[in-house]
């Protein structure tokens, strides 16, 4: 691999998702003919990997895909869709469209709330794909551009009690999502049967071919870190003034996704490149977008996103390459501090006099379980709520804009719906984990259906040590693409096969520092057998108010990591 000092590009035969994306169509392939096919519950050739553009992943239960196989049947095909939903907010109307849409046309009848602030449905056949996109258009929601390479959906703090600025922080996030998607109409064409332009198919921004790989979004309020900024491309952290936003810093090149055993990948924080007002919002934001479009990787998909990108060309001429793009030059950075990750579980008062109720929801998995109503529960509260719902970048949900004299009929139902957990530790609300198996292809180990048991002894260890009112900020993913955010937590597992995982120790309860492997491949009872060591000396000897993450750091149990590219590994 070699670089182009002119140009930064990297020479050498591209990857051949860029042959696709260039013969798609802008994004159509052949994927309304593939619809018509009833042989097979799959998209074939490249739609397989164009539908992602659309917003939906193929997948299959693998739970039973050795049982299909000996019943000589293909696995059970089905997608999954991850909806568009800039900032996470959501009707009340809305919400009751999918929960209607979840309980007749998915297998598993569930919503997935997830760490990209969106929901998802799982287990969608092929003959419900279309009616799935037209039910979403029909109460304004759609799915473009939620995977693929492009600009996915742009997260904002989901923070229910600085009203004003979070409106404006939340109206920036759909600006931006807006301004950054696909022009070409393929998504209306196929699902939404609009008619084909005669117009030529252009791509101002995203260009023909599209980005060399996924790029991700959010906009952020200080001083809380509740959508993980070091996990994305491009962040806008606001900066307010007397109850007013004013501007954004703009922090580049973030990203947690590596591959086992390639030591040119590596999670990375991003970098501050400085403070812009908010009328230069957009034309930072497709300045980056260009940039990273014309340099980046598409020769090696494991290095094309904009973290390998800074780390070829250097911080300083890719920031000066956007200035030179957007025709803004950075100010100097505006003081700000992350003092907190999680969501405020329960009830909070905003400076409006709305009240919020953030819903603890494990896992994202909006079900009704034995005893436990959750899926039941949100429709009844949708059905009399005047305000909003929040997705939150932690799985969690918002019932938001509550009237004082609605507040007591919302609390009634989520109490007899199971929605409020009187006694959740504080370990349960910071641990997180993605979806992995038996549906996510790319999972080598389970991170949602383990991590219940997992929290609950990791409980049992703070319990035993006389510290069960701390809790270590704990998160699986069941592969090392970082759905999970493992990679900024305390205590991150990263699934390296059945039951076997990569410890990583040492982030920081800010989401500010990535965490570095202490143990490979290893298995349930090791992971718990040296956490309880670690948290035994923790309880001991930790200094008042430490963290975990700190403290391992500290008495040298794990080295910090202070540039990924080179101390990562090392």
């Amino acid at each position: 691999m070699t670089t182009d000092n002119n140009n930064f590009v990297v020479q050498g035969k591209q990857a051949d998702n860029e042959r696709l994306k260039g013969e798609s169509n802008f994004l159509r392939g052949t994927i309304a003919q593939d619809l018509k096919d009833d042989l097979t519950g799959s998209f074939v050739g490249d739609n397989f990997q164009l539908i992602r553009f659309h917003g939906m992943y193929q997948q299959d239960d693998r739970d039973i895909r050795a049982e299909r196989a000996k019943q000589k049947l293909e696995p059970l095909q089905n997608v999954m869709l991850r909806a568009r939903l800039p900032g996470g907010i959501i009707k009340p109307h809305q919400w009751l469209s999918i929960d209607k849409f979840a309980d007749e046309k998915t297998l598993y009848g569930s919503i997935r709330l997830t760490t990209r602030q969106t929901f998802q449905f799982h287990g969608v056949l092929k003959p419900n794909i279309k009616l799935m996109h037209q039910t979403l258009n029909q109460v304004g929601i759609d799915s473009i551009a939620t995977a693929g390479d492009v600009n996915r959906n742009v997260l904002c703090t989901s923070n229910p009690i600085e009203s004003v600025v979070h409106q404006q922080a939340y109206e920036w996030a759909v600006k931006i999502s807006e301004h950054l998607l696909p022009k070409t109409r393929a998504y209306a064409e196929i699902w939404l049967d609009g008619e084909k332009k005669e117009t030529t198919d252009h791509e101002p921004i995203l260009g023909s071919h599209y980005l060399p790989r996924k790029f991700k979004t959010t906009v952020v309020i200080p001083p809380l870190n509740d959508i993980d900024v070091h996990a994305n491309d491009l962040n806008f952290v606001a900066i307010a003034k007397e109850g007013k936003l004013i501007g954004f810093n703009v922090l580049v090149g973030g990203g947690l996704a590596m591959t086992h055993g390639d030591e040119a990948t590596f999670p990375r924080k991003a970098d501050d490149f400085g403070f812009i007002g908010v009328e230069e919002t957009l034309a930072i934001a497709e300045a980056v977008v260009t940039t990273q479009r014309d340099w980046g990787n598409r020769v090696n998909r494991k290095n094309a996103k904009t973290k390998y990108t800074l780390e070829r060309v250097g911080v300083e001429t890719f920031k000066a390459e956007v200035e030179k793009r957007s025709g803004v030059i950075f100010a100097e950075s505006q003081p700000y501090e992350f003092t907190e990750r999680g969501d405020r579980i329960g009830w909070v008062e905003g400076i409006d006099g709305k009240h919020h109720l953030t819903l603890f929801i494990e896992n994202g998995r909006i079900l009704d379980y034995p005893g436990k109503p959750l899926k039941t529960g949100c429709a009844e509260i949708a059905k009399i709520h005047d305000g909003d719902f929040r997705l939150t970048a932690n799985q969690n949900l918002i019932v938001a804009g509550v009237s004082e004299a609605n507040k007591a009929k919302i609390e009634e139902i989520a109490r007899a719906h199971g929605l409020i957990i009187d006694d959740l530790s504080a370990q349960r609300r910071d641990s997180m984990a993605c979806v992995a198996l038996p549906t996510c292809p790319l999972a080598m180990a389970e991170a949602e259906r383990y991590l219940p048991e997992a929290v609950t002894q990791l409980e049992g260890i703070l319990s035993k040590h006389d510290i069960a009112q701390k809790s270590i900020i704990y998160r699986v993913t069941g592969c090392p693409n970082g759905c999970g955010r493992s990679m900024l937590a305390e205590i991150g597992l990263v699934g390296k096969g059945p039951g076997k995982y990569n410890l990583h120790l040492g982030g920081n309860r800010q989401g500010t520092r990535i965490p570095k492997m202490y143990k490979e491949n290893i298995g349930e009872q090791q992971i718990m057998d040296e956490l309880d060591v670690l948290i035994g000396q923790w309880a001991k000897q930790g200094q008042s108010d430490e963290s975990f993450g700190d403290f391992v750091i500290r008495t040298g149990v794990i080295a910090e990591v202070v540039n990924s590219a080179e101390d990562f590994y090392a």
